[in-house]
């Protein structure tokens, strides 16, 4: 079981997710493609602006903002005219705490504070009033450990343990004290095994091994026998591209290109036939800007 601790999302308190129709069609001239695209730019103090158009042509903005300190606060503007604020500050410590404010003027707050032993704490006090905290331990060997209480009082603990191999193991304990454990291994040829026991007794593994090329393949095995795949390639330009065989036999292949200016584009193919396609621009001031155009098949 994997415990997180989940924080309020600005882009999810506005809905910020959208795209804008591409002119691509079937052979009926009913559209298949759509295209997201989003736009950055950095301002006089070096923070980096963002516009986000989406597939139905509205559009998000995240105008950031560098204070003193070195903190960078935000505000969120989603298609709709409404708004969210991320307001950060970096205490005497280094540490940067925040405010979100979403656009019905409920906060969250995120503070942080470092122990004696160098580990970072955290409380989070979410909308409504409710606090949850994460205490956070380093033991003798360097791993930290971790015990998050929510809101109602209940707990889970994460125990971290580093092995003579430098490998970190974590075992993990619900509040109904069920454990999932996660024990990797390293192999010869230096890539680094896992086995993840479940709540159940369940087992799974993944199997690395390094190929000539220095990319890494896996071989998946989930907790039923079903075994899944992933086959990595590395191109003359040094970019991997990834085949990835589900346990069904369905296959989805990531291919990646370098541009001109040094952006990566990727084209993603699915089992079924539709693409994800990813073209990135390096504007002048060295901002990226992304458009992403989907096929459905």
């Amino acid at each position: 079981m994997k415990r997180r601790l989940i924080l309020v999302s600005v882009a999810g308190c506005i809905g910020a997710t959208i795209a804008l129709p591409s002119a691509a069609t079937d052979g009926n001239g009913s559209h298949k493609s759509k295209t997201a695209s989003v736009h950055r730019e950095r301002g006089a103090d070096g923070a980096v602006d963002a516009t986000r158009t989406g597939k139905k042509g509205r559009t998000s903005t995240v105008d950031r903002t560098k204070g003193a300190d070195g903190a960078v606060d935000a505000v969120v503007s989603g298609p709709k005219g409404q708004s969210a604020t991320v307001d950060r500050s970096k205490g005497a410590d280094g540490l940067t705490d925040r405010t979100v404010t979403g656009p019905e003027g409920r906060t969250q707050t995120v503070d942080r504070s470092r122990g004696s032993d160098g580990a970072v704490d955290a409380t989070v006090t979410g909308r409504r009033g409710r606090t949850s905290t994460v205490d956070r331990s380093k033991g003798t060997d360097g791993a930290v450990d971790a015990r998050v209480t929510g809101p109602g009082g209940k707990a889970a603990t994460v125990d971290r343990a580093k092995g003579t191999d430098g490998l970190t193991d974590r075992t993990v304990t619900g509040p109904g004290g069920k454990t999932q454990i996660v024990d990797r291994s390293r192999g010869a040829d230096g890539v680094v095994d896992t086995t993840v026991t479940g709540r159940r007794g369940n087992v799974s593994t993944a199997d690395r091994s390094r190929g000539t090329d220095g990319a890494i393949d896996a071989t998946v095995t989930g907790p039923q026998g079903k075994v899944g795949t992933v086959d990595r390639s590395r191109g003359a330009d040094g970019l991997t591209d990834k085949t990835v065989t589900d346990a069904r036999g369905g296959t989805a292949t990531t291919d990646r290109s370098r541009s001109a200016d040094g952006g990566v584009d990727k084209t993603v193919t699915g089992p079924n036939g539709g693409t994800r396609v990813v073209d990135r621009s390096r504007n002048a001031d060295g901002t990226v800007d992304k458009s992403v155009t989907t096929t459905k098949p």
